[in-house]
């Protein structure tokens, strides 16, 4: 039986990959084991491994790396003792083959460490581009560690070739998070409220804000004007959801807190909402707003605007429900304001995202399990010729 290692660590990797690990764990000619790290283990970030333990799966390794604080150089502590515990466990746990979706420090240091151990790795969601933030670097990295790769449409599938991957590795699958809304039963408007112990009875925006990680301590400055430009809506409220471990991801933390204390009467932040929670706030927002890929590719899906903020997600393909500004209180005003009118709401009920796929996770299974391993692990470079497109 083939053993197939899911990587894990933050609440935005498992959400997508929740309903992929259902397939490997009740498929007959595999056998799923769960490597689960960073926020996932931390009572400050919600402690998420509590949601996947309840949601009846079996965690085969934990490895707790957050015990430096998120400045650059605890960042880079941080990831050395990341690398030297994720290949104990994978040492372990001897998988035949780990799934790695995205691009944070943490996959990184997972993929060099199944490099060194010559494991085979599947990676979901590579050739995309952030292009403020570190994680460009690390999934471009991943990508070039892989062997098998699931690009979540055509044009990130072109990227990947550019990168030396020969096509025949590189599956145009479409995307995890897309599948998951057209799976989820997204909870009532009533439910929610009765879940979060909190009315919703007006309208609210869902915010994430994560920093802006190429850029030198411009956290701070940048949620001020985000705080700055809600001011200007005192008719909705708001649902925060907290950053991720990254550097300067508690200065963003602590100041959301405080905000949300100061304005209790419309402010609920939380550190992890779940999937099935944080899908259904987003159903049923006026706007997403902030700089999370998921107003980039989920929000979408729901025909809810985002107001994209800055340059974290900048590079990544957009459809007409994104509105990008500056992180300035009137451009952000400017683009909540446009994203609240009837005409720009109208305008993209008809829009169609390009990485929406049916049965996405079941053609990844699929390919996990038949894949040929036997000589995976070298790899030549595929070179593209200028007439040839790949």
């Amino acid at each position: 039986m083939r053993k197939i290692c899911i990587f894990t660590s933050t609440r935005a990797e498992w959400g997508l990959q929740q309903g992929l690990a259902e397939l490997i764990r009740d498929a007959d000619n595999l056998q799923l084991q769960l490597l689960v790290s960073g926020s996932h283990l931390s009572a400050k970030l919600g402690m998420t491994m509590d949601e996947i333990e309840a949601a009846g799966f079996q965690v085969d390794e934990r490895v707790d790396i957050l015990k430096f604080d998120d400045s650059p150089v605890g960042i880079c502590q941080t990831m050395g003792l990341a690398l030297s515990g994720y290949g104990e466990a994978l040492q372990r746990l001897s998988p035949d083959l780990i799934v790695i979706l995205g691009d944070r420090y943490e996959s990184f240091c997972l993929a060099a460490a199944a490099q060194v151990l010559r494991i085979p790795i599947a990676h979901i969601h590579g050739g995309e581009t952030t292009e403020g933030a570190v994680d460009e670097a690390f999934r471009h990295s991943i990508t070039k560690m892989a062997h098998i790769h699931f690009p979540s449409c055509e044009a990130y599938r072109n990227r990947v070739m550019q990168l030396g991957e020969a096509p025949e590795s590189v599956f145009n699958v479409g995307a995890l998070g897309i599948e998951n809304i057209r799976k989820i039963q997204c909870l009532t408007r009533a439910e929610l409220e009765a879940s979060l112990q909190c009315s919703l009875q007006v309208p609210f925006f869902l915010v994430t804000f994560h920093p802006v990680t190429l850029e030198h301590a411009t956290a701070g400055s940048q949620v001020h004007q985000l705080f700055d430009a809600l001011d200007r809506f005192p008719e909705h409220q708001i649902i925060f959801t907290k950053a991720n471990a990254d550097t300067d991801g508690e200065v963003i933390n602590e100041m959301i807190d405080t905000y949300a204390a100061v304005n209790p009467e419309r402010c609920l932040a939380v550190a992890s909402l779940g999937l099935q929670r944080y899908l259904s706030a987003m159903k049923i927002c006026s706007a997403v707003v902030g700089n999370s890929s998921s107003g980039i590719l989920e929000a979408p899906i729901f025909k809810v605007p985002t107001v994209n903020i800055g340059d974290r997600q900048k590079g990544r393909l957009r459809v007409k429900s994104i509105i990008d500004c500056e992180a300035d209180a009137n451009a952000i005003s400017q683009a909540i304001d446009t994203a609240l009118s009837e005409s720009f709401r109208r305008d993209i009920c008809d829009l169609i995202h390009p990485s929406e796929q049916a049965d996405t996770a079941r053609k990844i299974v699929r390919k996990l399990a038949t894949v040929e391993l036997q000589g995976i692990i070298k790899k030549s470079f595929h070179d593209i010729n200028a007439d040839d497109g790949g």
